[in-house]
């Protein structure tokens, strides 16, 4: 293992870091141009709509908000890289503690989805194609597709309405910090999490089943290992399923940057306290510092997700090696 992911890896990983710079760049240049082209401000945001113009004026030059765009990007720019990220035009808060403890959050969010999602999901699949298109298969297709043809937020609306009203198994909004309450924090987060993971659960359910049939069914090495008096279920585990699951990771790693974008909905539906919500309060209150925040921390993981992705087949599979190339 540790050969294995010596200079090869290393290099990856430099590759990977030096492509995030221009990627996080050209992301933050073209948020902060959007953000601008929206009406309004801020600062009128903060004085209601009862403002005069010359109240508006007044507030936007000691926001320093009536500078050119590319002065105050540059500015900011300039503070970022140190370390920097402003304060917040609406809260006056550091924008750098606000991530912090709303990014905790979002993140316990996606890793109960993913994880839960994933469990479910392997077994199923497997399952499914140890036997295909009989009733199991069928009635797992049929679940696959349907979770797949509704959206997040009509799912999160029943959830609430059928667990948290009909039989108040769960509470319906609010978040609890593990630190306080460790079985009310995983109570209040069981449902936004199964309105992130049931749809991901259908669609890994679908991919890797598909994808295991495929490989069951006319593949040279599995026709080999059953020559060998390989049992079913050995074949499918130690052979089909071992090279499913480069799919299934690739997967994994592309949508977990969709797998952030969607807590955005889910957190403001349910109160829950994570950077999604976070992002949207500042859309709304035109806190451009906040937001462009948001975007770089969704670019930066997007980018080490598909850098674990990458070195997750290096580990799966020794053959993979990542040269210069």
């Amino acid at each position: 293992m540790a050969g294995l992911l010596a200079s090869p890896s290393l290099r990856l990983v430099g590759k990977r870091l030096l492509m995030a710079i221009p990627i996080t760049l050209g992301v933050s240049i073209l948020t902060f141009w959007v953000l601008n082209l929206i009406p309004g401000s801020a600062a009128q945001q903060l004085l209601g709509a009862e403002a005069t113009p010359e109240q508006i004026r007044a507030l936007e030059e000691e926001m320093g908000l009536n500078r050119p765009a590319y002065i105050r990007y540059l500015d900011w720019l300039g503070a970022a890289v140190r370390g920097d990220l402003g304060r917040s035009y609406v809260s006056g808060q550091p924008v750098a503690g606000q991530l912090g403890e709303r990014l905790i959050v979002s993140a316990e969010l996606v890793g109960l989805a993913l994880v839960a999602s994933l469990a479910l999901a392997v077994p199923v699949a497997l399952l499914a194609a140890y036997k295909p298109n009989r009733l199991f298969d069928r009635i797992s297709m049929f679940v696959s597709v349907t979770g797949l043809s509704v959206a997040n937020y009509v799912l999160a609306l029943v959830l609430v309405l059928v667990f948290a009203v009909q039989f108040a198994m769960f509470p319906a909004i609010g978040y609890v910090p593990f630190a306080e309450n460790p079985v009310e924090n995983l109570r209040s987060m069981v449902l936004p999490a199964a309105a992130i993971a049931f749809p991901l659960f259908c669609f890994y359910t679908r991919f890797l089943r598909g994808d295991l049939v495929d490989q069951l069914q006319g593949q040279d090495y599995i026709v080999t290992a059953q020559a060998k008096g390989i049992g079913p279920w050995q074949v499918l585990l130690r052979h089909a399923f071992r090279n499913s699951s480069f799919g299934l990771i690739t997967v994994v790693g592309l949508n977990l940057s969709t797998l952030i974008g969607s807590t955005v909905i889910v957190e403001s539906i349910f109160a829950i306290p994570g950077l999604g919500q976070l992002m949207l309060q500042a859309i709304n209150t035109r806190d451009v510092l906040v937001v462009q925040a948001c975007v770089i921390v969704f670019a930066v993981v997007t980018v080490v997700a598909n850098l674990i992705t990458d070195l997750l087949y290096a580990v799966l599979d020794p053959r993979i090696r990542y040269g210069s190339n």
